[in-house]
Formats: C-alpha cells, structure tokens, sequence
C-alpha cells in the first residue's frame, strides 16, 4: 500500500511540475500561491504551524498571526511550483549583494548556511549561474522514493549540481567534496534529536553542529546567506554575509552565533519561514522542562 501511495504522490508532483513548466514563471507561482492559501489553512499542520509562531512570537494579534501563517502557505505552493523554474529564476530572478566577498576565497571549499527562507532552492542555481560557484545542496531527502527522483532532477538542473543526502553515504560525499575544493550549501533550521541542545529563537532546541564542525576540520569559510522573496513574483535576494569566525571557538559557541542570524531573518520576514517543521519540543514551547 505504501508504495501504492508513492506512486499515487510522485504522479500528482509530475502534473505539477509539468502543469508549471508549461506556464510562465510569474503565474506558476501565483498558481502555487492561490493553491496554498486556499488548502493549507485547512491541513491538520497548519496547526503545528500556528502552535509554533504563538510559542515563539507571543503577543501577536490574532489577524497578525492569521496573516503569516497565510503568507507562509503562500510561500509554501509558490516554491513548489518554482522548482521547474529553477534555471530560469537562479540567473535571470536573483540578485546576490556581497559577491565580492567570496573573491579571496576562489579556489577553497566553502559551506553556505541559511535557512528555509523565502524559496531556499534558489542558492544553489543562482550562486552557479551568476557566480560559477558549484555549490552543491545537502537535504533530507523524502521518504517517497519516487518524488526523490523528480526533486533531484529540478535541483540539479538536470544533473549541473550534485545533491548531497543527509545519510552516512552522504556524509561520505560532503567530505569527498571538500577534498575537492567544492562548496556545499546546508540548511541549518531542522531539528536534529542526535545533535546538541542549542537556543533558537528562545527556546532550546536539538540542532546537527555537523556545519561548524566541517568547517573546523577543512579549514574552510563558514558563510552565512540570507534569502529574500521580493513582493509575491518569483524575485529573490540572496545577501551573502562574511564568514563566521570557527578558529578557537567551540561548535556550540558558532551554532549560537549562526542561529541569532537566523532569528533575526525570520524576524524580519516571518511569513517566509517554514513554520511547519517540528523544530522544538512540545514540552519546551509550553515553558516547561523535560524533567
């Protein structure tokens, strides 16, 4: 039966990047925007999602966070049906300030972090397309196989970039990666239970320092970006920030630095983010202690 629901899931995802590829940029993801408006509200995670932006943000007024957790669904369906546009969207659709920092580091492995902010799957194109910098995403891949599939081919851009999964395999390919003078790009906002108890956004949280620590052991810049949808199109910003100091500093000192970053991203645009993950433990966003 499970893969009988794989299928039936991969088979909706093709007719949606299909359905996306065949419409310009601009109205895929209006499409994708409409679609998440009017359905995710209604999903049993909206709630998580609402549970989460009250636990962290509290005080907001209800239209407040109403509004968000809307503009997070927006969000959502827009960078689904912006996968097919990747190529398009990473040269032609973003703009990065702050390229010239990267100048001094030509030829290094580099490890980008950010967050799922705006539409995160637009870094590793743009910083390809504009900057002819490889660098090549590590996610978690789904459990549908199938879906894998299809989200491997619109991320690489048909094979371009490679993509790197968080396993023991592709732990073994981000350091053989590094070896080679490439650069990875990490999303550090997922909840990680074998990791360490790390503050975010006021709350304590199991978080991977498998960033800081590869930074440590390759010597390499540990760069943070920032990313930014602008107004609803398919228009992004990406900010590359100067590299987070790793030398003589323990990995818990440069998550707490690269998390304050974070927060104060989400802040600024909170109806980016994606509230959805189970990020925190239920005890801790109630205020109590695991004891």
């Amino acid at each position: 039966m499970k893969q009988i629901r794989y299928f039936i899931e991969a088979v909706l995802l093709a007719f949606l990047f299909i359905l996306s590829k065949c419409l310009p940029a601009d109205w895929a993801s209006d499409f994708g925007g409409w679609i998440g408006r009017r359905i995710g509200p209604k999903l049993a995670a909206s709630r998580k999602a609402m549970n989460n932006l009250r636990s962290i943000l509290p005080g907001l007024p209800e239209d407040e966070a109403t509004h968000i957790i809307a503009g997070m669904w927006d969000n959502l369906g827009r960078v689904m049906m912006e996968y097919p546009h990747l190529q398009h969207i990473g040269r032609d659709r973003t703009e990065i300030i702050g390229a010239e920092l990267l100048e001094k580091y030509k030829g290094q492995p580099i490890i980008f972090i950010s967050g799922h902010l705006g539409n995160w799957e637009c870094c590793p194109p743009a910083m390809f397309l504009q900057l002819n910098c490889h660098s090549h995403p590590v996610y978690r891949a789904p459990n549908n196989p199938f879906s894998d599939w299809l989200l491997k081919k619109v991320r690489t851009m048909g094979g371009k970039l490679a993509v790197l999964p968080k396993s023991k395999t592709g732990t073994r390919h981000i350091v053989q990666v590094l070896k080679n003078n490439e650069c990875i790009a990490m999303l550090i906002d997922q909840k990680y239970n074998e990791g360490i108890v790390a503050d975010f956004m006021g709350k304590p949280a199991m978080t991977s320092p498998v960033y800081a620590q590869l930074a440590q052991k390759f010597d390499c810049p540990l760069i943070p970006l920032q990313i930014e949808r602008l107004g609803k199109a398919p228009n992004f910003r990406i900010t590359i920030n100067p590299p987070l100091r790793t030398k003589d500093r323990s990995a818990e000192e440069i998550v707490a630095e690269s998390h304050a970053l974070l927060e104060t991203w989400i802040k600024m645009h909170p109806e980016q983010w994606l509230w959805l993950h189970r990020r925190w433990d239920s005890n801790h966003l109630k205020g109590k202690s695991n004891a």
